[in-house]
């Protein structure tokens, strides 16, 4: 490692007050990460901290070429290192060689997908800020290149908060009380089950023009989020009772205000997989959580604003809380406070007619 932690911190932390898009900040991270960590190929992914989902991606062009596949991996087959895994795990970084004592055939991953691209080791990192997972970081070594060492491992874990945190400010920053409204109407695509666009709307085709321009893809790739909830939607219950996890995540668009994006399978009686998209501006239930992370809420304090959307009275409050309504009225003003409003009618235009 050419460089040290001190300097790669620094550099990190310089780099997350540029004036520049989250995509331009994933790629020169990843620059600065390299000089550290030397890697052959590297992917750098925001997620939506609700459902781990990813929102957005930078790639070089060897991964970009097995990213689709690496997706199909996460969310359809069971295999070492998930990011859900590290996202829960004590030390939320590791290499595929330590998972797999040295033995990367192991893994479906690697025999499946790695292999065939080039690749050896990787390693994995989910970026985590004040508890909640913002991101992933994968680093990949070409066949025949050493393993990632544990000093490579632990040298990531250490930078991983200031990615974190960087991303976290991204997803979270809040636009000007001048922003552009959005389109109103639904997008609806329909995919098939190996995520080929069959058909769509004009506003669906809209709305994916505007999420490749934020990734800078091509117009023939379809972006990561997409792929991400098609993927989740594919796999099979991961509980007993049958309930599958949500296909579902919230973006924020360059005007400051957000989208929703939900994927659905269908199966058809000819036994045809198919796969419905619906994108949209989110509700305000969707962007309650992303919200109350942008203004430090308290979970008590988000609670409350959960009833406030649904018109309920500081008394239905305090007992559906089963809180006085002094206390209710204590969180209110701590709520205005931090919110920078007055009333609770300021209050539902500063967190949704301002961001929807």
């Amino acid at each position: 490692m050419s460089l040290t932690i001190d300097t790669v911190k620094q550099r990190l932390n310089k780099l997350s007050v540029a004036s520049i898009t989250s995509q331009a900040y994933r790629e020169a991270a990843l620059s600065i990460i390299r000089e550290a960590v030397p890697y052959a190929g590297a992917c750098c992914t925001s997620v939506d901290p609700m459902t781990l989902l990813s929102i957005g991606a930078t790639t070089n062009e060897s991964v970009e070429a097995i990213h689709h596949h690496l997706f199909e991996y996460e969310y359809l087959h069971e295999d070492y290192n998930s990011y859900e895994q590290l996202a829960q795990a004590e030390m939320a970084a590791a290499s595929l060689s330590e998972a797999t004592e040295g033995h990367l055939g192991r893994s479906g991953r690697y025999q499946e997908v790695l292999l065939p691209a080039g690749f050896g080791d990787e390693l994995r990192a989910a970026l985590l800020c004040e508890g909640s997972c913002w991101g992933y970081l994968t680093l990949f070594r070409k066949s025949g290149e050493p393993f990632f060492l544990e000093s490579e491992i632990l040298f990531i874990v250490a930078v991983a908060p200031i990615l974190a945190k960087t991303l976290k400010k991204y997803a979270l920053e809040l636009p000007s009380t001048e922003g552009v409204a959005g389109l109103e109407e639904p997008g609806f695509l329909v995919l098939s089950e190996q995520l080929q666009l069959n058909s769509s709307n004009q506003v669906a085709r809209r709305w994916l023009s505007a999420l490749r321009g934020l990734e800078q893809i091509e117009d023939d790739t379809l972006p990561r989020p997409i792929r991400a909830i098609c993927s989740r939607a594919l796999a099979k219950p991961a509980s007993s009772s049958g309930e599958s996890k949500l296909a579902k995540v919230c973006i924020r668009m360059p005007s400051g205000h957000y989208l929703s994006l939900h994927a659905s399978r269908l199966d058809g009686t000819n036994g045809l997989t198919q796969l419905a998209v619906f994108i949209e501006p989110a509700k305000p239930s969707d962007i309650v959580p992303l919200i109350s992370e942008a203004y430090a809420l308290s979970s008590r304090e988000k609670e409350v604003i959960e009833r406030i959307i649904k018109a309920f009275s500081t008394k239905e409050i305090a007992k559906s809380l089963h809180i006085s309504a002094y206390t209710v009225q204590d969180h209110l003003k701590s709520i205005f406070t931090k919110t920078g409003v007055n009333s609770r009618r300021e209050l539902l235009w500063e967190l949704f007619s301002r961001h929807n």
